[in-house]
């Protein structure tokens, strides 16, 4: 039971499917020569340098070539896991060193936490930033696709 006033009444939301924001393998493919998007992957730091296992087996470490590290818990209050204010946001997106004013293509080991970054992109604006739903489990178990490994100045 809570006491207060009643909140909004019942809404209905329909969902719909929006292909601009679900990135597929050929997309990120083309952007490694393009450079169109930033791409920014919401694992660990270890497990994007490749200095981690991966967690699944058969797939190799490291990350797609180019692409920027946000680990995805950074965008949650430590006191509470609640997300950060719009000020925390904008400030952990410039530390992955993301610039707001270009595209945007989220990834991570599954498509799930990639879908953190996106929610936090559209608090600040960003509606736009779409999601590598093959993520890591597509790319890092794929022989046709290259990998970089260690250290890159934007991570």
């Amino acid at each position: 039971m809570e006491a207060g006033e009643p909140g909004p009444g019942a809404r209905r939301f329909t969902a719909r499917f929006r292909p601009d924001l679900v990135a597929d393998l050929e997309r990120l493919r083309a952007n490694l020569a393009s450079r169109e998007a930033q791409v920014l992957d919401a694992r660990s730091v270890g497990r994007f340098h490749g200095t981690e296992p991966e967690p699944r087996p058969g797939l190799r470490s490291g990350h797609v070539p180019g692409s920027l590290n946000l680990p995805y818990d950074r965008l949650f209050r430590p006191e509470d896991g609640g997300l950060l204010p719009v000020e925390g946001l904008q400030a952990a997106f410039a530390a992955g060193g993301l610039d707001l004013d270009r595209p945007v293509v989220t990834t991570c080991g599954s498509g799930v936490s990639a879908a953190v970054l996106a929610l936090g992109l559209h608090v600040l604006g960003r509606p736009d930033a779409a999601v590598y739903d093959g993520s890591w489990s597509e790319w890092g178990g794929r022989a046709d696709v290259p990998v970089e490994r260690g250290q890159t100045l934007q991570s």
